[in-house]
């Protein structure tokens, strides 16, 4: 099935979206002051080391020092005994220390580092502290694959003791010239990032990863990728330097989009996004899932809603099922959900309808490049699902806690509704022909403008060519806002 890229950027805020077989099933987002730094490598100094916990504070000149487990050591083979003080061995108070954060900070945890070093390219990633080492991603299961593979590594890397390699999921049926190239990259990106860790101070960034826009197009430009559509002159001219120079074989096209619409919208992606803040999921059939994310664990409940079936109670649970786990699949992707999940099915007596129901959430979650396990379904009727998370779901960076029901539900930040007020005066004057624009909002949000976002307000007026004033109307509540055209 084709599959599309829309890499939107206003200057503030960067969205990209992928659209499988007309749905969007993966969004990302990406701030200037809430970007992630997991894959980023750093020269850190260790700050304390916790003998009790086996772990240590390492300051990488972040805010908040990073965190380092015993388990976390390359060094650390798998059979030692991490009951005993195994990190008072392997570091003292400040010692420099090269780490890799795996981990975002996500709330009052700082990032999670390791020593581990990998650094990916299109189909191989890169192995500095394990130089003997030949794997091959788990996801390619054809033995015949896996061994021309093994051979075709051995052969690029055979005279390389600097690092070890393994080969990503898109690897699969790859020539090994291409492999040759991405192999030829991270050779020099090594040099770079070998030279750097020698001579910069401590502590200090060493090696940053891309950018969002080019992170996702690393990871899933492929044969079933058909185009990618940027709306900024910019970024769409740095992505298609990238893919000419790391993916020159692919047929697909890089487009710049210049349409009077908002890309999102022309691609009906906007609507979806809006619905990931929702608790409510409807489903086709007329059913609907539930959505409640917790601290510890995320729930979904499955429900008939307005679908009756046609046959019997058990028909009618058995279809809701098979449309809930292929849609929950989905919004965890979309989402970006991790941690603990447990799933509410409609109460089936069927075993071989609950079987079907497990590999069909098992084969639609097969696509998430996020590590995942089904653990099946509990004396309870629940199903249990893990899914590995790196970064903070979309519902925690866009949404805050509300101070007016203390916590127990959510509402977007101001920063959120500034964005989106920025974006409606650009769709507005797209669509609408106007002299001038005045904003009627809430006065924090006029204020929280005029302070934080000035500079930005002065870049649209230049681009739009239009005069924006703002009016604060102490009416308004904090999420309210009007765009006049004049």
């Amino acid at each position: 099935m084709s599959k599309e890229i829309l890499i939107n950027n206003n200057g503030f805020e960067t969205r990209v979206a992928l659209i499988d077989g007309g749905l969007t099933t993966e969004f990302w987002l990406e701030r200037k002051k809430q970007s992630s730094i997991v894959g980023n490598i750093y020269k850190g100094r260790v700050q304390k080391v916790l003998p009790g916990l086996q772990a240590a504070f390492i300051d990488v000149g972040l805010e908040k020092s990073a965190f380092i487990h015993v388990s976390d050591f390359a060094e650390i083979e798998r059979d030692v005994d991490k009951s005993q003080d195994v990190i008072s061995s392997l570091l003292h108070e400040g010692q420099m220390l090269v780490v890799q954060v795996y981990k975002d900070q996500i709330g009052t945890k700082g990032a999670r580092v390791t020593t581990q070093v990998s650094i990916p390219s299109r189909y191989l990633v890169m192995m500095p502290n394990a130089p003997e080492l030949l794997a091959i991603s788990s996801r390619i299961d054809d033995e015949e694959e896996r061994a021309r593979l093994q051979e075709d590594m051995k052969s690029i890397n055979e005279s390389n003791d600097e690092f070890g390699l393994i080969a990503r999921t898109n690897a699969e049926l790859i020539p090994q010239d291409l492999l040759e190239h991405d192999w030829k990259f991270l050779k020099r990106l090594w040099k770079k990032v070998a030279e750097r860790i020698a001579n910069q101070k401590t502590p200090s960034l060493i090696y940053s990863e891309f950018s969002l826009a080019k992170r996702v197009v690393r990871d899933h430009i492929n044969e079933n990728l058909t185009q990618i559509t940027v709306d900024s002159h910019d970024i769409h001219l740095k992505v298609k330097k990238f893919v000419d120079d790391f993916a020159f074989e692919w047929q697909g096209q890089v487009n710049w989009y210049q349409g009077s619409r908002p890309l999102f919208d022309q691609f009906n992606a906007e609507d979806e996004i809006e619905r990931i803040l929702s608790k409510k999921v409807p489903l086709k059939s007329g059913g609907n899932l539930v959505f409640d994310q917790n601290e510890a664990m995320t729930t979904v409940d499955v429900n008939t809603g307005q679908f009756v079936g046609y046959k019997s109670l058990e028909d009618t649970a058995f279809k809701t099922n098979l449309e809930a786990a292929q849609v929950i699949a989905r919004q965890l992707r979309l989402r970006n959900i991790g941690g603990i999940i447990v799933i509410d099915f409609i109460d089936m007596a069927d075993d071989l309808h609950k079987e079907q129901v497990h590999k069909t959430l098992e084969e639609y979650l097969s696509q998430d490049t996020a590590r995942t396990n089904v653990l099946g379904f509990t004396a309870l009727n629940l199903m249990e699902i893990t899914r590995k998370r790196t970064t903070e779901n979309i519902r925690d960076v866009v949404c805050e806690p509300c101070n007016k029901c203390h916590g127990s539900g959510y509402i977007q930040t101001i920063e959120s509704n500034t964005f989106k007020l920025f974006r409606e005066i650009s769709r507005s004057v797209k669509q609408f022909k106007a002299s001038k624009i005045m904003v009627i909002a809430a006065p924090n949000l006029v204020e929280y403008i005029i302070d934080e976002h000035s500079e930005t307000l002065a870049d649209m007026e230049e681009s739009l060519n239009k005069r924006i004033s703002l009016q604060a109307e102490d009416s308004y509540g904090r999420d309210q806002y009007d765009v006049v055209l004049l």
